[in-house]
């Protein structure tokens, strides 16, 4: 029997971190994304829209140190892999894709139907944009599966 040395039990780990690493700059990058643009800049809600406008803005910052605290640990296990040459690009961007599509489907359909925290936008009919919403976060994350599981495990031929 073969015995595996340090290093290649290591490297045995870096598919899947490079998965972990993708998918949690994918829910922060998302979150970010969704605070930045349609929270402050267009305004169509806030995180928390049951309460006050105080309360909303409150809770948008909340919301945007979660993104950033998920963002930031995505790109430091993104910089351990890129140190130890385990980056697999394919399978990072794989995960990145899949992150943001199944937090977008969550807030879609937890955040925004379940629990009722807010609406995308605040229309007669919000059907649509929740429709849009979702289906673009199911194709997210069928391209994000997609890359991510059919990036080959170990070898360099899967960047």
């Amino acid at each position: 029997m073969a015995v595996q040395s340090k290093e290649d039990r290591r490297s045995s780990h870096f598919p899947r971190r490079n998965l972990w690493s993708g998918f949690l700059f994918g829910i922060g990058f998302v979150a970010f994304f969704d605070e930045a643009v349609f929270h402050q800049l267009l305004h169509w809600h806030h995180f928390y829209d049951k309460s006050t406008t105080s309360a909303g803005l409150v809770s948008d910052g909340f919301f945007h140190a979660f993104s950033w605290f998920a963002t930031v640990g995505g790109l430091f296990l993104f910089a351990d892999l890129r140190r130890r040459k385990g980056l697999l690009l394919k399978k990072w961007i794989g995960g990145v894709l899949l992150g943001a599509g199944i937090f977008q489907l969550y807030d879609g359909t937890v955040q925004h139907k379940l629990m009722r925290l807010h609406q995308i936008r605040y229309v007669e009919n919000v059907w649509i944009y929740d429709l849009v919403w979702n289906t673009t976060a199911v194709l997210i994350m069928v391209i994000g599966a997609a890359l991510a599981f059919r990036t080959k495990k170990g070898g360099r031929n899967a960047q």
